[in-house]
């Protein structure tokens, strides 16, 4: 039996006392109210414990948001969970939990890419609670700017996604911006189809490009004659479709409730793990965890096998690097910027004796960050 799974009889007697009647469930219902009596006494302790640490914390001038000890704790207590929730809900709780404690420690601002509803929005609820103020921006650029500039503590913005590859914008604003990626998030991105008229009248569906690319099958079997109208962002899409007759979306389950749209029909995309990797942003150095990444990005010398040169380096130093890209520098016709992910943090010895290594072989080299890895998807 899984440690999630009840037995299949339960062994306290009371249980079988809601066969007899109201009686039984009613002292069913007193106990869970005595249950939430002491979570919520235990819940206030924790709370206070939080306040002392921010206090000490703000004295001591440290980050507010730390990823390797969220990574502890949630380590920790689903190590702990004996079920029978599962450890998604489980998790789910401690981020709230911890999203509660920022607001007791420091007010946090986040800046993602807008508007409301938007995946990213969906990503930075799911990572970050629901409790921390976030600010809806219009442009990844935009997000890398309000960081930069310290008026938002964090950003989340979008790296890579399991069926469309890397984000461009957010590897061109590496090149612009001062930050360092500070953590990651793996968000399971569902989409759906809403509309506020029946299915057989939907005439017209509006979403983003890249999004009816990964729904491309689905809308073939099902509205082959509908009209796709591209628009900035899938929570646009969601807007019009509440604004017009026969106006359908592609966008969020959170979109839709945020401009009173209905889903019709949910994970239309056309590969059922459509993974969205976004990274979150900040001013300040992530310590190790014993599971990290480090992101790299460099402009390899103008000589042949330069590239091969660089990655060689790594190679030899046993250092598996897990993604890379390349973007044109901006700076000189047909020079390009080079990202790579390495499964090592840079305090680590042979990544640091890598990363000196290959800035032997490059016209510049910058750490962008190390964090650690996600472990699950949200």
């Amino acid at each position: 039996m899984s440690r999630h799974q009840s037995p299949q009889t339960p062994p306290d007697d009371s249980i079988h006392d809601v066969a007899r009647g109201d009686g039984g469930l009613e002292t069913l219902r007193r106990r869970i109210d005595e249950v939430d009596r002491r979570l919520i006494e235990a819940l206030s302790e924790r709370a206070r414990i939080v306040a002392q640490i921010g206090q000490a914390k703000r004295a001591a001038g440290g980050p507010i948001y730390v990823p390797h000890r969220e990574r502890q704790v949630l380590d920790r207590v689903l190590a702990d969970n004996p079920g029978p929730l599962p450890d998604r809900t489980i998790e789910a709780i401690y981020r709230e939990l911890m999203s509660g404690s920022f607001v007791l420690e420091q007010p946090l601002y986040v800046g993602y890419l807008g508007p409301p509803g938007s995946f990213s929005h969906v990503a930075a609820t799911r990572h970050f609670g629901s409790s921390v103020e976030f600010d809806d921006l219009h442009e990844i650029d935009h997000v890398f700017e309000e960081v930069a500039a310290g008026r938002c503590h964090y950003g989340l913005v979008p790296y890579e996604n399991s069926i469309g590859g890397g984000i461009t914008d957010t590897l061109d604003a590496f090149q612009c911006h001062d930050v360092a990626i500070y953590a990651e998030a793996l968000i399971d991105v569902r989409q759906t189809l809403l509309a506020n008229c029946p299915p057989g009248e939907i005439r017209r569906i509006y979403s983003k490009p890249p999004i009816f690319g990964q729904c491309r099958r689905w809308l073939g079997r099902h509205y082959p004659d509908a009209e796709l109208i591209p628009t900035v962002s899938s929570s646009r899409a969601v807007q019009q479709a509440a604004e017009e007759e026969g106006a359908a979306a592609i966008g969020s389950t959170l979109a839709g409730e945020l401009y009173g749209v209905k889903p019709l029909f949910e994970q239309i995309q056309d590969k059922a793990n459509n993974i969205t990797r976004f990274l979150i942003i900040g001013k300040e150095a992530a310590e190790p965890t014993g599971d990290d990444k480090t992101s790299v990005m460099f402009v390899t010398v103008h000589k042949p096998g330069a590239l091969v040169d660089v990655l060689a380096v790594f190679r030899d130093a046993q250092i598996n690097l897990s993604h890379i890209e390349k973007r044109p520098s901006g700076r000189t016709n047909w020079e390009y910027t080079f990202f790579i992910d390495c499964d090592r943090h840079q305090r680590d010895a042979a990544m640091a004796a890598a990363i000196k290594g290959a800035q032997s072989h490059c016209l510049s080299l910058k750490v962008l960050g190390s964090y650690p890895r996600a472990q699950r998807i949200l």
